[in-house]
C-alpha cells in the first residue's frame, strides 16, 4: 500500500479515539487512558470485522473508563465491526452489548446464560440505566454471578 494511503489510514483511525494531537509521542509519554486508545486504533486500523476485546478498559480509573466506553460505541457505529469483549463490570456490559453470554466459573467453564439487552441504539449512559428493563437485566446478571460462588 502506498505510504500516502498509509498515513491516511493512521490519521483517520488516531482522529477516531482522539489522539491526532499525540500522534509524535512516544509509548512511555502517553497516559493509560492513551495507551488503550492507541491499541483500539491499531485493531481498527486492519479494518477488522471482528474485534475482540479482554477487559480493555480494566486499569482505567472511571472518568477515563467511561470517556472510552462512549468512544468505542462512536467507532463501532462508524466501523461495523462486531465485537467481543470479556468484562466483569455488568454496568459496562449492560452499556456495550446486544448480547451478554455468561459463563460458569472453574477451567472447564461453560455457557451459563445467554441474555440479550433490548436496550435501542444509539446508546447514552443515562438513558441505558433509565431504560425500563434495566434493573431487571441488571439483577438477572448478579443473581447468575452469585450462583456461581
Amino acid at each position: 500500500m502506498p505510504r500516502a494511503e498509509q498515513r491516511e489510514i493512521v490519521e483517520h483511525h488516531l482522529d477516531l479515539v482522539g489522539l491526532r494531537q499525540a500522534r509524535q509521542k512516544f509509548p512511555h509519554e502517553l497516559s493509560g487512558g492513551m495507551k488503550q486508545r492507541a491499541a483500539i486504533a491499531r485493531a481498527l486500523a486492519i479494518r477488522p470485522k471482528l474485534l475482540l476485546l479482554d477487559e480493555p478498559f480494566g486499569a482505567l480509573d472511571a472518568l477515563t473508563r467511561g470517556g472510552l466506553q462512549d468512544q468505542l460505541m462512536k467507532i463501532l457505529a462508524e466501523s461495523q465491526a462486531t465485537c467481543m469483549m470479556v468484562t466483569h463490570d455488568v454496568d459496562e456490559a449492560l452499556l456495550l452489548s446486544d448480547r451478554i453470554v455468561m459463563l460458569t466459573n472453574g477451567p472447564e467453564s461453560y455457557v451459563g446464560q445467554i441474555l440479550e439487552v433490548p436496550i435501542p441504539r444509539p446508546r447514552q449512559r443515562m438513558d441505558v440505566v433509565n431504560h425500563p428493563s434495566y434493573y431487571s437485566l441488571r439483577s438477572e446478571i448478579l443473581y447468575f454471578l452469585n450462583q456461581q460462588n
